[in-house]
């Protein structure tokens, strides 16, 4: 049944929740709902939450409150992983219509028309126990790049961590589906596909098929220019995934793994499952095939019984590791998680502290990075205008460039000469026309 109305949507979090925005819109959009910025009040507003960043419930209050603001009548519905840990806490939000939890939110085509016409709150989430099927997922709307989702949920019980609870046990489509869903991706002239999931490195399926395999199929799909990994295990990126990239063509020199801590006692602490070791050797292999290869690293500072000695042992790996930028996180309480019980509790000022010390150094990496590249030749796909009559994009290895303003460049990849470096973090560029 077809309805005439009109949808906005607000994505808090990870690039997996714009993935999965973006396919609940089409999923609306295909039952009759026009999609419209958030700012034209709409009839439907979809709020897609995340139970990883602080202050969630703040957070989504607000975003209801500016819906119900631009359209006091709207029918105002909040999916994703906060929706599915604390369905009562948002259902007590005023203005809140309807809440699904981690499975319903790819049914909100068909709920839809029955909660408007009931006029009652509608609250419905499953255990998250019984969440097992896999919703193939993927971002559209930017002409550049597409958020690809090929896995869902994590068996990692990580001390600190609330996602499996909030998306539930890890699973995958196969990788026809995944072909397929890149060919559609292609078709709409986007140039590069990132890879996404909560544990991407864990695709796995009753065919038994790898990420590995994933890798190899993406890497024969004609008209992909360019695709990226996000963030994977180091324990899940074997060597033989690294071989693979450094050979493709397609897939991009840019890894995102996480850290989380350089003291081998507090990564047992985390429940992570590799150690130093293990982690260095990942670097080592990525720079030694790939010596031009971006490499981000996740850290967190503040985790019960992280002592001086130990955050100096992360400090100290940090520095040793040729890495090109960090993400810092502080650790913050979560209910249901092991960490919160745990001894060794470092104090607020402490853990404030140690992120500032460790941003300095993210930014003293990326800095040196971006040197390095000076005076060198590289492929940018470019993305966007900046205020300043500048368009930015990034390199195959994820430099981020700026050059002058000229329309023709958007949306293309583009040879440049990379000049200096500049203090907002990117590096300044000339097209080389005579390549073009």
């Amino acid at each position: 049944m077809r309805h005439n109305g009109t949808a906005a949507y607000h994505t808090l979090g990870c690039k997996l929740n714009f993935a999965e925005t973006s396919t609940i819109a089409r999923q609306l959009g295909e039952v009759g709902y026009a999609r419209v910025d958030f700012e034209d009040g709409a009839d439907v507003y979809v709020i897609n939450t995340c139970s990883v960043t602080e202050q969630a419930d703040k957070k989504c209050r607000n975003i209801v409150r500016r819906a119900r603001s631009h359209n006091p009548n709207a029918f105002v519905t909040v999916v994703g992983c906060y929706a599915q840990l604390k369905p009562k806490d948002i259902a007590s939000i005023p203005g809140v219509d309807m809440v699904l939890g981690a499975e319903e939110k790819f049914n909100l085509d068909k709920l839809l028309p029955e909660a408007m016409s009931k006029g009652e709150q509608m609250v419905t989430e499953g255990h998250i126990k019984e969440v097992k099927q896999f919703f193939p997922s993927f971002s559209l709307g930017d002409r550049t790049r597409s958020f690809l989702k090929i896995q869902d949920g994590c068996d990692y019980f990580c001390s600190f961590c609330t996602i499996p609870l909030a998306r539930g046990k890890s699973r995958s489509g196969n990788i026809d589906q995944v072909v397929e869903q890149a060919n559609r991706i292609v078709d709409q002239g986007v140039k590069e596909i990132v890879l996404t999931g909560v544990n991407i490195g864990d695709y796995k399926n009753e065919k038994n098929e790898t990420f590995l395999d994933v890798v190899k199929a993406l890497d024969q799909v004609n008209g992909l220019e360019r695709i990226r990994i996000s963030s994977i295990e180091p324990d899940l990126l074997s060597e033989e995934i690294i071989e693979a990239v450094a050979i493709s063509e397609r897939f991009m020199p840019h890894f995102h793994i996480p850290l989380q801590s350089g003291s081998d006692e507090l990564l047992r602490r985390m429940r992570r499952r590799y150690d130093t070791d293990l982690y260095r050797s990942r670097i080592t292999k990525i720079k030694e095939l790939i010596p031009h290869a971006s490499i981000g690293i996740d850290v967190i500072v503040g985790f019960p019984g992280e002592t001086e000695k130990r955050f100096k042992e992360t400090v100290d790996l940090l520095n040793e590791l040729d890495a090109s930028y960090l993400h810092v996180f502080t650790y913050s309480e979560r209910k249901n998680t092991t960490a919160v019980r745990m001894d060794g509790v470092v104090p607020v000022d402490v853990r404030r502290e140690r992120n500032k010390q460790l941003r300095i150094l993210s930014q003293m990496k990326q800095r040196s990075f971006h040197r390095a590249h000076e005076g060198q030749q590289r492929l940018v796909l470019f993305e966007s205008e900046t205020e300043e009559g500048f368009i930015q994009g990034f390199t195959d290895n994820y430099l981020k460039v700026k050059m002058r303003y000229d329309s023709e460049f958007i949306g293309k990849i583009v040879p440049v000469h990379l000049n200096s470096w500049n203090s907002d973090g990117c590096l300044m560029a000339d097209p080389i026309l005579t390549l073009g």
